[in-house]
């Protein structure tokens, strides 16, 4: 008796160990390069559950390549939250586009903020001042983006729907956002494509240093139907004078949304409390980066193509949200 009475005490403070373990687990939230609108966000991210006194889970937001190599942190477990562009969320889930094997312990928490196309070209360069401009560079070295990063994916995809010859036109350079805006500086690049939440750091930079010598380019609503010919993710977006240094005009670019989204395996409460400490903290987050002013809960669903995490599902049933059927926790 007195045997069986120890064992069971040793069992049961095993489990306890185990359940204390587990809520105090950190978790890892990738995002993106350093010079982009991921990284500071999802750091913002991380020191706002360091701060919550009802949180007890952390996490560690890490700087990666972007979308792309988010996608396979998580596959590897090496992630267990990922900032990525919205068009990966559905390439990821259903097995498309660059990503040939679905992943469907994938899920989603939520839409961020818009995904804004900065695609730069030195202005000597421009003649329509639109994207199409880029067909007339006759091999000159642009910047995509860096290797295996949402910026390269969206660039080639954009490029391939707009018939932009990028193979031949362009020598292709991979940099990431400011290592691209230093190049455009000395002359080693004739432009970049930065898609990122604005202002970005990197086009700030660039704008401070080069002023009218550099131009952002714009879409036009022809444009912008023939971006949406797979998913209707792509909306036209106004960056208004004064988003940056010297800029004088509004830009008329385009814009698809980012999204949180999460392992399948992380437990339903540490999604549910994530999910409730960002919307109850959207305050403290726009004064952090101003790329998250657009974000609100009415629209926390739009543009999301993956299934909910059910600790997000929870959360917004909570709200009285509306969740489209493509998007119930199955």
């Amino acid at each position: 008796m007195f045997r069986l009475t120890f064992l069971t005490l040793i069992c049961l403070l095993l489990a306890c160990c185990n359940e204390q373990a587990d809520s105090q687990r950190t978790y890892v939230l990738s995002t993106g390069t350093t010079g982009g609108t991921f990284y500071p966000v999802g750091v913002a991210l991380s020191t706002l559950v360091s701060a919550s006194q009802d949180i007890d889970f952390s996490l560690t937001a890490i700087s990666s390549a972007g979308s792309m190599e988010n996608i396979k942190l998580l596959r590897d477990d090496q992630a267990q939250f990922a900032l990525i562009l919205g068009i990966f969320g559905a390439w990821a889930y259903g097995g498309s586009g660059p990503i040939v094997n679905p992943q469907e312990n994938l899920r989603s928490v939520s839409a961020m903020w818009p995904n804004v196309e900065h695609f730069v070209l030195k202005s000597d360069l421009t003649t329509t001042g639109t994207i199409q401009d880029l067909k007339n560079l006759n091999g000159e070295r642009y910047s995509i983006g860096m290797r295996n990063s949402g910026a390269e994916f969206t660039g080639f995809y954009i490029f391939d729907a707009l018939d932009i010859n990028w193979s031949e036109e362009l020598s292709v350079a991979y940099m990431g956002y400011g290592p691209s805006a230093n190049a455009l500086q000395d002359g080693n690049i004739v432009g970049m494509n930065v898609p990122a939440g604005p202002p970005v750091t990197a086009i700030t930079r660039a704008y401070a240093l080069l002023g009218e010598e550099m131009t952002i380019l714009d879409f036009t609503e022809e444009e912008i139907k023939s971006l949406n010919y797979e998913f209707p993710l792509w909306e036209s977006y106004e960056l208004e004078p004064g988003t940056y240094p010297t800029q004088v005009e509004t830009i008329n670019t385009v814009a698809s949304p980012n999204i949180l989204i999460v392992r399948e395996d992380v437990p339903e409460k540490i999604v549910y409390d994530m999910t409730k400490m960002l919307w109850e903290n959207l305050a403290t987050l726009q004064e952090i980066h101003s790329a998250t002013d657009s974000m609100s809960i009415d629209s926390a669903l739009a543009g999301v193509t993956v299934p909910l995490h059910p600790g997000a599902y929870r959360y917004y049933v909570e709200q009285g949200v509306n969740i489209p059927e493509h998007l119930q926790t199955r």
